[in-house]
């Protein structure tokens, strides 16, 4: 039996970058691509008919930008997940992303040696970022205090596992930190994205260390 394959879109106006994707994705047994768009206004609509597990955008794309195409679609799509891809390590544009429910990023200059690994880091509940982005991503997370917990009524399990999460912990990473299991990680974070009012773990980082969101 085949293993089941997990669905893709691609928003992405450069045509050979596109057909790189697709051709890197056709190659494997795990990825299904369901569209392929060059702009965001035919995609948005696409991926609400028809939501797959995970969207690569381009964040810089013409007329309405991939910020704002994961910004309407992640209300509309709350399970997929949105990988970026830049060619700029831009830092402002990177954290409005990601404030805007991205899920990770690549810098196109990567994605021949690192596609397939963001995109299983992804379906783990991680948030795959190149060093020269994570390093921007991170400045701008740094702040000189951190709220208190009591702030957000967390319990002290919750306070660890945010804690985790702030560093980038995949759930299982979670899970084998703190001696619990994958499934007692997501019931923590459901209890910790309603006491933030937040539904993302990019969502809850950015609020917890002090940015609005």
């Amino acid at each position: 039996m085949k293993p089941r394959q997990h669905t893709i879109a691609i928003v992405e106006d450069d045509s050979q970058l596109r057909k790189s994707f697709i051709a890197t994705l056709a190659a494997t047994d795990s990825w299904l691509v369901t569209g392929s768009f060059a702009r965001s206004e035919t995609a948005i609509p696409a991926i609400q008919a028809d939501p797959p597990d995970i969207a690569i955008v381009d964040i810089q794309l013409p007329g309405l930008s991939g910020i704002e195409c994961v910004r309407q679609l992640k209300p509309l799509c709350p399970e997929t997940q949105f990988l970026m891809v830049t060619a700029f390590d831009n830092s402002d544009r990177v954290f409005e992303a990601l404030a805007a429910g991205a899920s990770g990023y690549l810098l196109k200059r990567d994605v021949p040696t690192r596609l397939l690994e963001s995109l299983d880091e992804v379906l783990n509940g991680g948030a795959p970022m190149s060093s020269a982005i994570a390093r921007k991503v991170i400045q701008h997370f740094r702040q000189p205090a951190k709220p208190d917990k009591e702030m957000y009524d967390l319990t002290e399990r919750e306070e660890e596992v945010l804690n985790l999460l702030t560093q980038g912990a995949r759930y299982k990473e979670i899970a084998d930190e703190l001696e619990i299991a994958i499934t007692t990680v997501r019931y923590h974070l459901n209890n910790i994205y309603r006491k933030l009012h937040v539904t993302t773990r990019t969502e809850a980082v950015v609020k917890y260390l002090g940015h609005d969101v």
